[in-house]
């Protein structure tokens, strides 16, 4: 018992960077065989390419997880070449700031459709085998806002609380067939996203300083920093391992400490 993938199938969604790529690769540095996907070509075969000397093997692919037919053609892909996968991590998101006001319908639209549906889709598409064979490991990439929303991520807040929501349903209603479902709740995490938003304010301030954006952000979090993609990856590793058999339903913080609450 313990860490080891070596024999296990897994597909990543929304990998082409940040939390996603690092869950690749330590999915894969543990034995896993990994199936993932991102919208460009040149994000799957850097990936890819940069991940070829892993113990389990890499298959990139590229697809939109906004589009239905595109993730149907992705699933039929994965399972012709590697199998139905053992594992899930719908990892794909997006969290665009915009102010309520001047959000239309169909950004709402388009947001639930990439942030929720995409992982209802997949989930629906692979949870069967794994209930067959009564074994399975199912991890949403959750986010702290959804606890703690804010005005300028409303939308991304919304759609993630859903994301909670439809876990705790749906590991209820699996665990007992061997598919344990868990979220993780990431809080400040030096992504690309954080990196957009750092260069943004420190442009608005003037001084165009990113560092000290991420210096003044981090006051507040106990730990003192950001935390790093791999440290979110690790938890997703704990989750899809044999050393997490008992855990179903949980969203798991993984914060620094900044979360404040108690239940």
């Amino acid at each position: 018992m313990g860490l080891d993938l070596t024999g296990r199938r897994a597909v990543v969604s929304g990998a082409s960077a940040g939390i996603g790529a690092e869950t690749v690769r330590v999915l894969a540095e543990h034995g896993a065989d990994v199936a993932f996907c991102a919208r460009t070509a040149d994000a799957v075969e850097d990936l890819a390419a940069a991940l070829a000397r892993t113990q389990g093997n890499v298959h990139g692919y590229v697809a939109d997880m906004a589009d239905a037919d595109a993730i149907a053609a992705f699933c039929d892909t994965v399972e012709a070449e590697i199998g139905a996968p053992d594992i899930l991590v719908n990892n794909v998101g997006a969290s665009p700031s915009r102010n309520f006001l001047h959000m239309s319908d169909d950004d709402w639209f388009a947001l639930f459709e990439l942030n929720v549906m995409a992982a209802v889709r997949l989930t629906r598409r692979f949870l069967p085998a794994m209930r067959a064979q009564q074994w399975g490991r199912v991890v949403m990439m959750n986010t702290a806002a959804a606890k703690y929303p804010g005005a300028a991520i409303v939308d991304y807040s919304a759609t993630k609380g859903a994301l909670a929501v439809a876990t705790k349903a749906l590991a209820r209603k699996y665990a007992a067939d061997g598919v344990l479902i868990n979220s993780i709740a990431p809080g400040r995490i030096r992504t690309e996203m954080w990196e957009r938003t750092a260069r943004e304010v420190a442009e608005a301030k003037g001084h165009g300083d990113v560092e000290a954006v991420f210096t003044e952000r981090s006051k507040d979090i106990p730990l003192g920093r950001f935390g790093r993609s791999d440290e979110i990856a690790n938890v997703v590793l704990f989750l899809c391992s044999d050393l997490a058999t008992y855990v179903s339903g949980a969203t798991i913080d993984v914060d620094g400490g900044l979360g404040s609450y108690v239940y």
